[in-house]
């Protein structure tokens, strides 16, 4: 299988399945199901918490997945997300879920105007770039679509030694450097940074309902972030006002 055929099925086929288990399950289950992989609780409060949404403001989820991030932050703060996902099984099955606007579309290349949003996140998607410049060329589309003085934030894996055993198959990881000199270049402001292992664990509700839809995929980035080859951060970001 080469790397972008395992993206497909990670991104794509499973995407339906999901949708279909965790729509069988009861609407309580749609959210956790569908933020496998993007996020727990404590590390999307603390992005919305620095993004500071409010009620009826536009967010674009970038690469969304099956919109579960941009589900929790309308019903934690009355934001309107857009989703942008360039996987088509993965726009139908958010569809389903969620009821929210999706658009089929990639990272770097979003059909939105320029600064047209006041908040935008990208949560697990950039280390899936076939590499450095791909990853500059989705965080310059980030702060393009952002509006002066526009929050955004980002989940990213970090890759903590130069050579990972038994990395997944079409992934990137920056290492911190990296990513603190792409943000530089893409003309984005960090203004806040946490390790995600540092933020409380889900709650047992969620981590239940998460593995009631759970397929073993034979996690490898589980087992890198086990052996901390790899770490979880979280971002927040801003456009800068001039």
């Amino acid at each position: 299988m080469t790397g972008r055929d395992a993206m497909e099925a990670e991104f794509d086929t499973v995407a339906e399945w999901t949708a279909e288990a965790a729509i069988s399950l009861g609407p309580e289950y749609r959210i956790p199901a569908a933020c496998r992989g993007s996020g727990r609780p404590s590390a999307l409060d603390w992005l919305l918490a620095g993004l500071d949404p409010r009620p009826g403001d536009l967010m674009i989820d970038i690469g969304a997945g099956l919109g579960g991030p941009a589900a929790y932050a309308a019903g934690r703060t009355g934001v309107q997300p857009v989703l942008a996902e360039p996987e088509p099984d993965a726009c139908r099955a958010a569809a389903r879920l969620f009821g929210v606007p999706v658009l089929q579309a990639d990272a770097a290349a979003l059909p939105f105007a320029d600064g047209s949003a006041s908040h935008a996140w990208c949560l697990g998607v950039l280390c899936t770039a076939s590499g450095p410049q791909a990853q500059l060329g989705m965080l310059r589309e980030m702060r393009r679509v952002l509006r002066p003085g526009g929050r955004a934030g980002l989940l990213v894996l970090l890759a903590t030694r130069e050579r990972l055993d038994n990395p997944p198959q079409g992934n990137h990881f920056p290492s911190r450097a990296q990513l603190t000199a792409q943000l530089s270049a893409a003309g984005l402001v960090e203004t806040d940074a946490a390790d995600q292992a540092s933020l409380p664990d889900p709650p047992a509700w969620w981590q239940e309902r998460a593995a009631a839809v759970a397929r073993d995929q034979g996690n490898r980035i589980g087992q890198l972030l086990t052996s901390g080859d790899l770490v979880s951060v979280v971002v927040r970001l801003q456009r800068p006002a001039s």
